[in-house]
């Protein structure tokens, strides 16, 4: 059977990520403007999906740093796994 959230459970977890990662305004503005140096610096770059999705979580990540608690190891950790899934994949070839 599937639970459904409460409203007050969604309350109560967008209160717990915004402690740790800031404002979600604050956070979207950096993160966007990150994807478009990324993204809008190079048309012309060619990517493969998992290459684009890890820049676009890595840029997610940093603006979480960013925005939010620059000491919680774990979105370092975030970037270093995303990374590490495209090196791994390059490296098969």
């Amino acid at each position: 059977m599937i639970r459904m959230t409460s409203p007050s459970d969604v309350s109560a977890i967008l209160d717990e990520r915004g402690k740790r990662y800031g404002s979600f305004i604050g956070h979207a503005a950096i993160s966007q403007a990150l994807k478009h140096i990324i993204f809008e610096s190079r048309s012309d770059m060619e990517l493969m999906p998992d290459q684009r999705e890890a820049l676009e979580m890595i840029a997610h990540k940093i603006a979480r740093i960013v925005n939010g608690d620059p000491n919680y190891a774990d979105s370092w950790l975030d970037i270093a796994g995303y990374a590490q899934l495209v090196a791994d994949r390059l490296n098969e070839r």
